[in-house]
């Protein structure tokens, strides 16, 4: 028997579906969606936030993705706008109408990015924060759980089943790249996680290759890759000036090649029968 009993596939249980609730619509993950989150890694202001957030609506991504709190290596690092970028992002959503993802970082925050968060981030280096997965496991609130840096998939499977094992369905893997010997890119993207875990569990699997490469110009064909390995989406950064970006400037796509992806990932899905709502 496997260890994570609940985000384990059996012969019964089907793929699972995590509905997001909007009011002009309900998006889903999983089961034949092919979802595609965006934004900057960071919000870094009201009025470059909002002009990104209306671009990204008019290509078509589904989720609009923004770090209001940041966990840097270095302590004098830009970390985030807090509960000012949290604003900012509520403003975008009433705008665009797209639900919100965004990363916490402390229980002692999720009582107010419970409320206006419409998806819950668990990075890397909290995916093996029990106390977190465990207070996160008490809600109904959907969660995208990024790999750690050095797990395995066990241990990323494991850290699932916190959060299931609390009562909270709504689990949402995502493939970020792992650190190895090699060092040309920021992290080494594990594409053959993705057939494994729909081999292994019934949860739904994103793959983010601006983390998992660090370079912008690799994300395109990493996010093509994931796709057609079976993900059921891609999250990626995109600024308006990635030259200028406060952070992972380098991994960030411009609009326009954020369009050049979008145009891909679309006609992979359509030979894959995945439906981009």
């Amino acid at each position: 028997m496997k260890p994570f009993k609940l985000a384990s596939r059996s012969d019964t249980n089907k793929d699972t579906l995590v509905a997001i609730p909007m009011p002009e619509r309900t998006l889903f993950i999983g089961q034949g969606y092919c979802t595609i989150i965006a934004g900057p890694c960071a919000v870094e202001g009201r009025d470059s936030y909002l002009e990104t957030a209306l671009f990204l609506k008019n290509i078509g991504a589904h989720i609009l993705r923004g770090g209001i709190f940041k966990p840097r290596t270095s302590p004098y690092s830009f970390k985030g706008l807090g509960r000012e970028g949290l604003a900012i992002m509520v403003e975008a959503r009433d705008l665009t109408g797209l639900p919100l993802v965004s990363e916490i970082m402390d229980v002692r925050d999720l009582d107010y990015l419970y409320e206006e968060v419409d998806i819950l981030q668990v990075g890397s280096r909290n995916m093996q924060n029990f106390t977190l997965l465990e207070e996160l496991g008490k809600l109904k609130k959907p969660v995208l759980l990024k790999r750690g840096l050095s797990a395995t998939i066990e241990e990323w499977l494991l850290a699932a089943e916190y959060i299931l094992n609390g009562g909270n369905p709504n689990v949402i893997l995502c493939e970020r790249g792992i650190r190895t010997f090699e060092t040309y890119t920021r992290n080494t993207v594990d594409i053959g996680a993705v057939p494994l875990i729909k081999h292994l569990s019934h949860l739904p699997i994103l793959v983010d290759p601006s983390h998992a490469t660090g370079k912008w110009k690799m994300v395109v064909p990493v996010a093509k890759a994931a796709i057609a390995a079976g993900a059921d989406g891609v999250m990626v950064e995109v600024h308006p000036d990635p030259d200028r970006a406060l952070s992972d400037g380098k991994q960030s796509l411009t609009p326009d090649n954020f369009r050049k992806l979008y145009e891909e990932i679309e006609k992979l899905a359509a030979l894959d029968n995945k439906v981009i709502l």
